[in-house]
């Protein structure tokens, strides 16, 4: 199994398209010029900027500063970047990995396989939200300068995908120990961070590197203004300061409708839903009941939800694996019907037949009121009790995932389109299944997922997702319709597997 930039020819033919993309002239449109700033806005900021602090939502950061081994295109195929040729062994347990040669870091050290070995080791233990993506990676082999091996303990199936996502950012490994890429990050990225102009969690500035080895993107600088509300943002694409940003609220949706200047693309990413920690019964003993979850899922008017908290933007559904994925089966976003007379029975056959407390953490950037009080009712319609503790970002990371002191959460899941990230993430034992439940049929088609063939993997996806939805492992909402908006002069794509589009993702309107 190898993949070289010689032997693919879509792979080729994605990366002329890319050139192309990038190619074009270096400012936003004929009314900008050659000296053009692209002003991207998001709810998101970056405190650090030492790819062991990376995760998805905020990696526009760091692919200003840092190349991944491998790149995601917009559709998602993957293509060469600091390597230029991979492959797999026949037990797919060992990764090899041709480097790319002649590339260095902004603070001239050579891109090599000891910075590669110097980054994985520095990622894996570095303790951020992403680390987990490399709890397969046994070690890194040098082989010489330009090929390195990942030495796997097992089949890991979206390897590639997590290096070309934060698990793949290569830093100066002459600058990995000494914390200073928290505020100076130093890679082989299109660009170099500003810190005269750069104001830590309020706006970020980029200046394009001339002596980039790669094609040189068309923005001579790249700005990133964070807000802390999507009204200001909806604001600033109204009156011309930001070129682009990706709208999540309904209502600031809503508000640009009418906005005919504006480009506006709609499309959907991560899905809202409450995530069932505690199938054991830890704390809530009900939860172990398969009826009882059945129950909460016949008890949501979905529906209604959609319609009334996101003016019908997005779908309703019932499984969290998404669209791009192999095990997604449309037929299972309509599986639950909302009948309470169900749900009522349910619980009775589950020993319920009074019902019994739900406590669950509310972080009001996650659930608004209107969504507050439709779960509250619609479970209360047929017994169940749901408090709310109302909790911040900081208490809420602590008390949910460190303390585990909650056997629900109403939580926002981005839906990768790869089949092993949704099930590692949520299926397998960890940072949301923090309880560890499994089943015999889950034991049973997790290593299919893992270790078979495509076909035998496709498969076991299909069925895994099939039984998790039947079992009630989830309570999923509806996948959330998002919106990528950009000014006239401005191309912007977005990006398979992210939330937000990639760096490379944009360009001037009239290339």
């Amino acid at each position: 199994m190898r993949y070289s930039a010689r032997s693919s020819a879509l792979a080729a033919g994605v990366a002329v398209a890319s050139l192309v993309l990038a190619g074009c002239g270096g400012g936003g449109g004929a009314a900008k010029g050659a000296a053009a700033t692209l002003d991207i806005a998001t709810l998101t900021s970056a405190r650090s900027l030492d790819p062991a602090d990376a995760i998805g939502s905020a990696l526009p950061y760091f692919q200003a500063v840092y190349d991944t081994l491998i790149q995601r295109a917009p559709d998602g195929a993957y293509r060469p970047m600091l390597a230029t040729e991979w492959a797999y062994d026949k037990n797919r347990t060992r990764l090899s990995l041709t480097l790319r040669q002649g590339v260095k870091f902004s603070d001239g050290t050579v891109f090599d396989a000891h910075a590669v070995k110097a980054n994985m080791e520095h990622f894996k233990k570095g303790g951020g939200g992403a680390a987990k993506h490399l709890d397969t990676l046994r070690g890194v082999t040098v082989e010489d300068a330009t090929h390195v091996t990942l030495e796997l303990t097992a089949p890991d199936p979206a390897m590639l995908f997590h290096l070309s996502d934060a698990a793949g950012l290569m830093a100066s490994p002459a600058k990995l120990a000494d914390g200073s890429l928290k505020t100076t990050p130093v890679g082989t990225g299109p660009y170099t961070l500003d810190k005269a102009r750069t104001a830590v969690g309020n706006k970020y500035v980029f200046e394009r590197k001339r002596d980039y080895w790669g094609q040189a993107l068309p923005y001579k600088t790249l700005t990133i203004s964070v807000f802390d509300n999507e009204t200001a943002v909806v604001n600033g694409l109204k009156t011309g300061q930001i070129d682009s940003a990706v709208l999540q609220d309904a209502n600031q949706q809503a508000a640009l409708e009418s906005d005919t200047r504006l480009k506006k693309e709609a499309y959907t990413f991560d899905f809202q839903g409450l995530l069932l920690f505690d199938r054991a019964g830890v704390h809530t003993p009900a939860l172990r009941e398969a009826k009882v979850r059945q129950a909460l899922n016949h008890a949501l008017d979905r529906k209604t939800m959609l319609a009334q908290i996101r003016q019908g933007r997005g779908e309703s559904t019932d499984q969290v694996y998404g669209p791009e994925t192999k095990g997604y089966d449309k037929a299972l976003d309509t599986y639950y019907a909302h009948d309470p007379a169900k749900a009522r029975q349910l619980l009775a056959q589950a020993g319920y037949a009074k019902g019994f407390t739900l406590k669950l953490p509310r972080i009001s950037a996650i659930v608004g009121d209107a969504l507050a009080s439709s779960i509250q009712a619609d479970l209360e319609a047929v017994g169940v009790t749901v408090v709310w503790d109302q909790l911040d970002g900081g208490s809420a990371l602590q008390k949910v995932f460190r303390e585990r002191a909650y056997s629900a959460m109403v939580m926002n899941i981005g839906q990768s389109p790869n089949d092993w990230v949704t099930t590692q993430e949520l299926v397998a034992p960890g940072t949301f299944n923090m309880f560890g439940s499994t089943d015999p049929t889950v034991q049973s088609l997790l290593p299919q997922v893992r270790t078979g063939s495509d076909q035998q993997a496709a498969d076991a996806a299909r069925a895994l997702n099939k039984h998790l939805v039947e079992e009630g492992w989830f309570v999923p909402f509806y996948r959330m319709t998002y919106q990528l908006v950009s000014s006239a002069d401005v191309k912007a794509l977005r990006q398979s597997g992210m939330a937000v589009p990639s760096i490379y993702n944009y360009s001037p309107a009239a290339s």
